[in-house]
């Protein structure tokens, strides 16, 4: 079920009933079989993928605490006969015995998921390095399903079962409340990434119907719905029309075809992270937050600051930090600043982390090559500006111009220009073509070929462009505000009643009136829906 079909909106207003006329012991467990069943009605065999990995992890996470519990106990028991050393002995052989359970858990699911979704990817780079040697024998793909959500939920239970073996969270007694926790509906499709200590607060606890949670919840559902059937799926019409006729659309299409899109995926994404987490607010659940308004970022770093936070502290969190502090690297950087000297030496650590974080993010996003050049891109440009960090420095402190309004909306535009062009790599999906385009835009830039006529061709009337436009002078608005003053829907509630209604039926009627649902509109999936 697509979050934008009559079948989920009819499913989801079913589940928020039955949730608030069972009794308040029986949510939690009501929640896990709405969740396996909006699973199953994506198709029954998904259920094997997400059970092998939900028993996989709950097995570990309870070995993990007995391993711990076995330890204290034994520690406590033989406190006065054991020396320092033993002691110590003894906890290095437990966490030995912890560190090959958890990395069997990780291997399994991992290699789940590496299996449904790379296989078909090896094989056909395979078959390129055999033509490439002249070989005619190929390697015939393989049909795999690959199950709605799966990185995400591997993920998720990745981070859950790395905390209960960093003894960060004790593992969950409870297999059913750990199922609930993987399958969660609402967050499986397109995420967050949530972390078990942080949902587990909201998750299984006793709700009682509140008027203005429920409230809350529905706006933030109707915005998320505003921002991906108003705005994101009209504009895809004329992306799509851009992005797949190259050889039509040149020079400055392409410019505008990369910008349409930065605006298409941004109202996609945070649209249906709307939704997800307005459905759970309905509920009185909590979900993470997955962006800050991320197209007033200043720089690259901050935008992905920004932009789907959970994802990007997950890398960080069980990527950058334990590459970068483990054993073996630590001897590389020695190595490193005994032969180079410290100033290389400091940033192997940091730049080896680095590139592996952004060769996974990549290849997480998509089994091709276009995502994972497009990971690496931004690697490259992350670390070439944090190498010219002095150099603005001294830039600053010669002209004063860091202050100036003028000069923080040109840094503003400087970061959407730049992340709009490393996406194009997800535009055109084809390595080559993008780099190809992204030059052509250039070369072949003119002026003239943006007229009435030519924007008119892409599947868009002018009554389109028109509403496109006011939508997105709101989003921008929208931002701004939320930037200076904090949550617009705060604002909302602490208006006049009449205020708050009008807004909720603008917002009702302008999804109803002006959702693209029309000829020549398909209803599409959230591009995050793929991963």
């Amino acid at each position: 079920m697509l979050f934008t079909s009559y079948s989920f909106i009819g499913f989801i207003a079913v589940v928020f009933l039955l949730y608030y006329l069972l009794p308040r012991k029986c949510q939690w467990p009501f929640l896990l079989a709405a969740s396996y069943t909006f699973y199953f009605i994506a198709s029954p065999s998904y259920l094997l993928f997400i059970g092998a990995t939900t028993v996989s992890t709950y097995m570990t996470g309870r070995r993990l605490d007995a391993l711990k519990e076995t330890q204290d106990a034994y520690i406590k028991a033989n406190k006065g006969s054991l020396s320092r050393e033993e002691k110590k002995a003894y906890k290095a052989s437990m966490k030995a015995r912890q560190w090959k359970w958890l990395l069997g858990c990780l291997l399994f699911n991992l290699g789940i998921l590496a299996v449904l979704k790379y296989t078909n990817f090896v094989i056909a780079n395979f078959n390129g390095l055999l033509r490439m040697f002249g070989s005619g024998g190929q390697i015939s793909f393989v049909d795999l399903v690959l199950p709605m959500g799966i990185s995400f939920y591997t993920f998720q239970t990745m981070g859950y079962i790395i905390d209960v073996y960093r003894g960060t969270c004790r593992a969950e007694k409870n297999l059913f409340r750990l199922a609930l926790f993987v399958s969660f509906f609402p967050q499986l499709v397109q995420g967050p990434i949530s972390r078990y200590s942080d949902l587990a607060k909201s998750l299984y606890e006793r709700h009682d119907f509140d008027t203005r949670t429920v409230a809350y919840g529905l706006y933030r559902i109707l915005w998320g719905y505003f921002k991906k059937a108003v705005i994101a799926d009209r504009i895809l019409t004329a992306v799509n029309a851009i992005i797949q006729n190259p050889d039509t659309y040149q020079g400055g299409f392409v410019f505008v075809g990369m910008m349409f899109y930065a605006f298409e995926l941004y109202a996609d994404f945070t649209g249906g992270i709307d939704i997800t987490i307005g459905i759970a607010e309905t509920m009185g659940i909590t979900v993470a937050e997955n962006f800050r308004r991320p197209y007033l970022s200043k720089n690259i770093k901050e935008y992905w600051n920004r932009w789907h936070i959970t994802m990007g502290t997950w890398f960080t969190d069980y990527i950058f930090y334990p590459i970068s502090v483990c054993k073996p690297m630590l001897n590389v950087s020695k190595a490193s600043r005994a032969k180079f000297g410290d100033f290389i030496g400091k940033r192997v650590p940091v730049y080896l982390s680095s590139f592996a974080v952004w060769f996974t993010t990549g290849i997480w996003h998509g089994a091709s090559w276009n995502f994972i050049v497009w990971g690496l891109m931004n690697f490259v440009v992350i670390m070439i500006s944090q190498e010219c960090e002095p150099l603005y420095k001294k830039f600053h402190n010669r002209f004063h111009v860091k202050d100036k309004r003028w000069y923080g909306v040109f840094e503003i535009l400087r970061t959407i220009l730049l992340m709009s062009s490393l996406r194009m790599f997800d535009c055109y999906r084809d390595v080559p073509l993008t780099f190809r385009m992204f030059g052509n835009m250039f070369t072949h830039f003119r002026l003239s070929e943006l007229h009435t006529e030519a924007f008119l061709e892409l599947g868009l009337t002018g009554a389109d462009y028109a509403l496109l436009s006011v939508c997105l002078l709101l989003l921008f608005a929208v931002s701004l505000i939320e930037e200076k003053k904090g949550s617009v829907r705060d604002l909302i509630f602490a208006a006049p009643e009449i205020v708050r209604y009008a807004v909720f039926y603008v917002l009702v009627l302008s999804v109803i009136i002006f959702g693209a649902y029309g000829i020549g509109f398909d209803q599409s999936q959230f591009i995050y829906n793929q991963f």
